[in-house]
């Protein structure tokens, strides 16, 4: 084998070790870069999932917020309406009681109206001797009505009337004024057992309670229409 014989196969052989080291490093480029994609496009899924759960925990956080304020604007509004409400039925009440501070004014049909209050409490007492508690404005009348409070009570219920006594000791709160926000009383009395133990309140005072427990739900309606009976 001569010179050149053996020089074309030397370059033979290196041509063929660069065309396979050169699709050695084609393929090693290929598979490196497929690699870094596919790491890439991972690490990318993996942020765009970071910054999925990060906006819809933001987004959670706002909805919570905008429940919270409207839950807190709604019971504010409720609050306010359930004070206008109230507002509404004390005046009623501040009303009546002025009417009522007008019932003692007239003589004659007060006068009734403390006996038909006398009556009616010893009736509720049952007792054979009580005491009767009025405003010191009122003594008089009180005194008055009494016999015929006792006569009335024998014809309506058929039985023996209790003894009756006035406390002229002790007095219920005097009649209300204008400009003064002291204890007062509008009238009617208070009926005693002989023994302290029962106490009837027939005062308008407490009657007007009375009156407004009873008659609550029915001013509702009448202010605010039959749906408001069901609210507080």
């Amino acid at each position: 084998m001569n010179e050149a014989e053996v020089e074309r196969q030397i370059e033979q052989m290196v041509r063929f070790i660069k065309q396979e080291a050169e699709e050695k490093s084609t393929e090693i480029k290929v598979s490196a870069e497929e690699e870094f994609n596919l790491e890439k496009l991972q690490l990318l899924e993996q942020e765009k999932a970071k910054i999925r759960k990060e906006y819809e925990r933001k987004e959670g956080q706002v909805e919570v917020k905008k429940k919270i304020e409207y839950s807190k604007q709604l019971n504010e509004m409720r609050l306010k309406v359930l004070a206008a409400k109230e507002a509404a039925v004390q005046e009623i009440i501040t009303e009546a009681k002025a009417r009522l501070r007008d019932v003692s004014k007239n003589p004659t049909t007060y006068k009734q109206l403390l006996q038909d209050l006398l009556v009616q409490a010893m009736r509720k007492l049952n007792e054979k001797s009580m005491t009767v508690t009025c405003r010191q404005v009122d003594l008089l009348l009180v005194k008055e009505v009494m016999d015929p409070a006792r006569k009335a009570y024998t014809a309506m219920f058929g039985a023996e009337a209790p003894a009756l006594a006035v406390d002229q000791t002790k007095f219920l709160p005097p009649p209300p004024t204008d400009g003064e926000d002291v204890e007062s009383c509008c009238g009617g009395l208070v009926v005693t057992s002989a023994d302290g133990r029962i106490t009837c309140n027939n005062t308008l005072d407490d009657r007007l309670k009375i009156a407004y427990q009873a008659n609550l739900p029915t001013v509702r309606a009448k202010l605010f229409g039959t749906f408001a009976q069901g609210q507080h």
